[in-house]
């Protein structure tokens, strides 16, 4: 299956004049058999650099959503009204997990601060949103899936220790973000793998999906691997696990950060890209 991924959504922006970059992911899909946007971004980029690179919006399918954070849902409320603006569609299917619209937090020096999804349920099917919300794997079209909810197999990726979230209780307890989904697409030369956050550990991801194809060469695999938050010994296994797979090239952007971008660049060499706003991707 042939894939072309744009990146319409990413903290940096290079050789873009004109294009926005903000703290955020949101990827313009095309497959032989759909076309959808995954994730949203924060909210103040991705119908501006829709347009910047002359994306046609009205025509996905759908939008798919890795997670509930605020920097992957918060334009959703946007691109739905711009997606039905020029299509003409009264309603626009939006495929993500049940805990979507739960309350999250991120704390640091025992401060909370929200960092859900800002709308609420209303407001999005009042703007369009038709949700279906699953927490399995799903086959979305023909070579196409979303991977559910990912097991957590490999105990020293232990996530990060900032999240927070309130349980069925009412408690502010450690949120293990069950909801961190990925999309996975088959092609001629391998698995295309683009990532939301990668909460559920990039290794736990990778093998879950190699378990569940039975493939197991990534020809791309690109978006938040969620590395820098980490702590340095998962960093290092982590990136001992990557080094041992079968991978084409491997694209890194969002909540990676820069150093551990640079160490992935020196270990990938010319495998490594960076997933900036503008960056293309074809297999």
């Amino acid at each position: 299956m042939q894939v072309k991924a744009t990146v319409l959504c990413e903290n940096s922006v290079y050789g873009n004049m004109g294009a926005l970059a903000e703290h955020g992911w949101a990827v313009w899909l095309e497959t032989a058999s759909r076309t959808f946007l995954f994730d949203t971004g924060f909210g103040g980029s991705v119908v501006h650099n829709a347009d910047f690179f002359n994306i046609p919006l009205a025509t996905a399918n759908a939008i798919r959503i890795s997670h509930h954070h605020g920097d992957h849902t918060g334009g959703l409320l946007a691109t739905l009204a711009a997606m039905r603006r020029h299509s003409g569609r009264s309603s626009i299917p939006v495929h993500a997990h049940p805990d979507l619209f739960k309350d999250s937090f991120f704390e640091k020096d025992e401060v909370l601060r929200f960092v859900g999804i800002p709308h609420t349920r209303t407001a999005l099917e009042t703007g369009g949103a038709e949700f279906r919300l699953t927490t399995d794997w799903c086959e979305i079209a023909p070579g196409v899936s979303m991977t559910g909810e990912v097991p957590r197999r490999h105990a020293f990726e232990i996530g990060d220790l900032s999240m927070r979230h309130r349980d069925e209780h009412g408690n502010i307890v450690l949120d293990p973000v069950r909801d961190d989904q990925t999309v996975v697409i088959d092609t001629a030369d391998g698995l295309f793998v683009v990532l939301g956050c990668s909460h559920a550990g990039l290794i736990n991801i990778l093998t879950y999906i190699q378990k569940k194809t039975g493939k197991t060469r990534f020809n791309t695999i690109m978006g938040g691997t969620h590395l820098g938050p980490v702590e340095p010994d998962q960093l290092e296994r982590t990136i001992q696990e990557l080094l041992g797979m079968d991978i084409g090239r491997f694209g890194v952007s969002h909540c990676t950060g820069p150093k551990v971008s640079a160490r992935l660049a020196r270990e990938f060499g010319d495998r490594f890209f960076f997933s900036s706003v503008g960056t293309v991707v074809e297999a």
